[in-house]
């Protein structure tokens, strides 16, 4: 004798039961969650177009945006958020920002490197930007290199290395 539990047997109830488990474990075996392939500019003439309009300014020891040049300073693929990072620290911080580093090659390799986009390089000749990093970020030791790190509360890094402070953004905040 099969027990009824409201409309339906409780065979019935099982067998739907474990039809929803199958469902659901061949859904979540499918449904492997990947991080997301960060927003980029593709051209340097789109990421420029941004940083000018917010006051950003830049320069290059060859003068000129080639990404395969190590000479240049080249936005070509860099991450939206670096862009952002970059607008966010010269809002926060009130100082004139000059970016001497992007994408371009000459720079070393790495998940969140420069070539991938996650990297700026800015001026330490703004005596602003220098004060605002030491005063108001976390000192996080230093980099193997020796250069001195500081943290922000968004969990970005900036490492100082003398001529610049290389900042690895993981978000497009200070």
């Amino acid at each position: 004798m099969t027990r009824r539990i409201g409309p339906l047997s409780a065979r019935a109830v099982v067998a739907a039961l474990a039809a929803a488990s199958a469902l659901l474990a061949a859904g979540a075996a499918q449904a492997v969650v990947r991080a997301a392939a960060p927003a980029k500019y593709a051209k340097h003439e789109d990421a420029a177009a941004v940083l000018t309009k917010a006051g950003v300014t830049w320069t290059s020891s060859g003068k000129c945006s080639d990404r395969s040049r190590k000479t240049c300073t080249s936005f070509t693929g860099i991450n939206k958020a670096s862009v952002d990072g970059v607008i966010a620290f010269k809002k926060a911080s009130g100082c004139k920002v000059v970016i001497t580093g992007g994408t371009e090659a000459g720079h070393s390799p790495g998940t969140y490197s420069h070539s991938n986009g996650y990297k700026t390089d800015i001026s330490t000749k703004v005596a602003c930007v220098n004060t605002y990093i030491k005063g108001k970020l976390a000192k996080a030791g230093k980099r193997s290199d020796g250069a001195a790190l500081y943290k922000s509360a968004a969990g970005n890094v900036y490492a100082n290395e003398g001529s610049h402070w290389d900042i690895t953004h993981y978000n497009g905040k200070v």
